[in-house]
């Protein structure tokens, strides 16, 4: 990209131009090589194909990405947002086949319980002073045992359409999951762009005292941003339980965390904070997920999977790097 090409580029822009053109690449690749991946097919007004599969498959990764984006920015982290998965899976499995509770409410108090572990983390972070990596780390361990115990150390099984069709269903010809997301993103917009508050998060993550000495509150900031990303967190994991029928404590949302976080700073959110891109951290999902897919289908053995997802994200990271691409502009002047 030529310098003069990059100025006159909204600041915004120029960020996610580099996940822009991995995920066209990715996209790209997968249109010429791989049969069949480009065709999507309208059957009884609902779209199947692999396209329509990767924006469902990367629905919970894009959810907790839109909140732990704001904590990321905020210059925190959440490790957690897998064990809030795993609980909320339990939680609404339980309520649902062993309390006999009706979905709707099932939902709201599976909803406002991770809401609740979110202001856990809120609570040790802002107001009690914990790093964020030791706060969330604590939840991280407890919350998968928690989850566990829930379930009894069993699978719970739910038969239960409405449960189903979180995960299944279909709205305006696209799986529910991505409706969720759409609807989500729409809400974090609205609180972070369209009041003060999104200023108040750069601020924070930029200079917490500073912020504290302009009127802010860092630790209701920090608060909100836990908070939500619990929710967000307790939504995936809802969809997760609706797509396999079933709470598994063990393996609901292992090693989600890692993937929200590699979305997050993909879509160009710096892990030091002090601001935040959500359409990033979406790109950098559907990044993450479009990668899986390829590697699944182009047979890469499964002993090969991650390190070639790794090699992938570093060489994405290292494109949107403005020290690598100075260095390398240095060397060729030099030449």
């Amino acid at each position: 990209m030529s310098e003069r090409l990059s100025r006159l580029m909204p600041a915004r822009l120029r960020q996610l131009i580099w996940p822009l053109m991995a995920l066209a690449a990715l996209l790209l690749f997968n249109g010429l090589f791989t049969d069949g991946f480009a065709r999507v097919t309208i059957r009884d007004g609902h779209a199947y194909g692999s396209l329509v599969d990767i924006l469902k498959l990367s629905s919970r990764v894009m959810l907790v990405s839109l909140g732990m984006t704001l904590v990321i920015a905020t210059a925190g982290v959440d490790l957690s947002v897998g064990a809030v998965v795993a609980i909320a899976g339990s939680v609404a499995a339980r309520l649902i086949v062993q309390q006999q509770i009706g979905l709707p409410m099932a939902l709201a108090a599976t909803s406002g319980l991770c809401l609740v572990l979110g202001a856990w983390n809120g609570t040790l972070v802002g107001w009690l002073g914990v790093q964020p990596i030791v706060a969330t780390l604590i939840l991280m361990v407890a919350g998968r045992g928690i989850a566990q115990l829930l379930a009894g150390g069993q699978i719970i099984t739910v038969e239960s359409s409405g449960f189903s069709f979180i995960a299944g269903g279909y709205f305006l010809g696209l799986p529910f999951p991505v409706t969720m997301v759409a609807l989500m993103l729409l809400l974090t917009v609205a609180l972070t762009r369209g009041t003060a508050l999104g200023l108040f998060i750069e601020a924070v993550g930029n200079n917490e005292t500073a912020a504290l000495f302009a009127g802010v509150n860092p630790c209701a900031v920090k608060m909100f941003a836990y908070a939500f990303t619990g929710l967000c967190s307790g939504m995936a994991g809802i969809i997760e339980a609706s797509d396999i029928k079933a709470a598994d404590a063990n393996n609901a949302g292992l090693y989600l965390e890692l993937d929200v976080i590699l979305a997050v700073v993909i879509g160009g959110t710096p892990l030091n904070g002090g601001r935040f891109d959500l359409a990033g951290s979406l790109v950098g999902a559907l990044i993450i997920q479009t990668l899986t897919t390829t590697i699944k289908m182009r047979g890469v053995p499964v002993e090969y999977t991650l390190v070639v997802k790794a090699v992938v994200v570093l060489v994405i990271c290292l494109a949107q790097s403005p020290e690598l691409r100075k260095l390398l502009l240095q060397r060729r002047a030099s030449a």
